[in-house]
């Protein structure tokens, strides 16, 4: 954990946040400036501060737990979203590694 980093606080339930799935390894809660009617991000509890510092078994869990939370959330094939944003030039803003899931609306303009 970084002490500095807001989503390692939500993770160590230091800062309050929707919390819509947990388990060891990860966190999923809202976004508190959605961009879609679902817009969660799905976050590994350890701290990684971009995609390209983050070990590669990481990914395939978050993965795991994104398909956990489409299915309790009755997210299905119809659409949804999933964006890693990595560094500034990339529009990451917060740098703890996490996955945007957006979906309730038609996303993209198809």
């Amino acid at each position: 954990m970084s002490p500095d980093c807001i989503f390692c606080k939500i993770a160590g339930r230091q800062e309050p946040a929707d919390i819509i799935y947990e388990d060891e390894e990860a966190i999923v809660f809202k976004d508190i400036n959605p961009s879609a009617p679902i817009h969660l991000l799905v976050c590994p509890k350890e701290h990684y501060s971009t995609f390209l510092k983050t070990p590669p078994e990481v990914l395939p869990m978050l993965q795991d737990v994104i398909r956990k939370v489409a299915k309790q959330l009755e997210i299905d094939e119809s659409g949804f979203r999933m964006i890693i944003n990595n560094g500034r030039g990339g529009g990451q803003i917060i740098f703890h590694l996490h996955i945007h899931l957006l979906a309730g609306k038609r996303l993209g303009g198809f």
